[in-house]
């Protein structure tokens, strides 16, 4: 597959699962979901933004970019393997960096190690 061709197959599937959980609305609190897409330098984000009674609610849940014609998953701060949601859409193990991981853990992870 051609890289562009493959860029613009892994922003769909990304926009895809990370659209879709922002679509949730959280069980507590007044807390908005964000899906933020920038697809000119690859970067994409799920965002949680509001207030849980007293408490300011302010984070990243997912952050993936694509790099070298990679994706790279930077965080993962919920109960979702997104790993696995993206090999069950179709994208290869070894184009799947856990980010978050030091290389040392990457190296046994079953994904790509950069």
């Amino acid at each position: 597959m051609e890289n562009l061709e493959k860029t613009a197959k892994y922003r769909a599937i990304i926009k895809e699962i990370l659209g879709q959980y922002a679509s949730y609305k959280p069980s507590h609190g007044e807390i908005e979901m964000q899906f933020l897409s920038d697809t000119e330098h690859d970067h994409y984000q799920v965002l949680g933004v509001g207030w849980d009674q007293k408490i300011r609610v302010y984070g990243c849940s997912m952050h993936l970019d694509i790099k070298n014609g990679k994706i790279w998953i930077q965080a993962n701060n919920t109960e979702l393997d997104i790993g696995q949601a993206l090999v069950e859409k179709g994208v290869p193990r070894e184009d799947i960096v856990i980010g978050f991981q030091p290389v040392y853990i990457r190296k046994v992870s079953g994904y790509a190690i950069a």
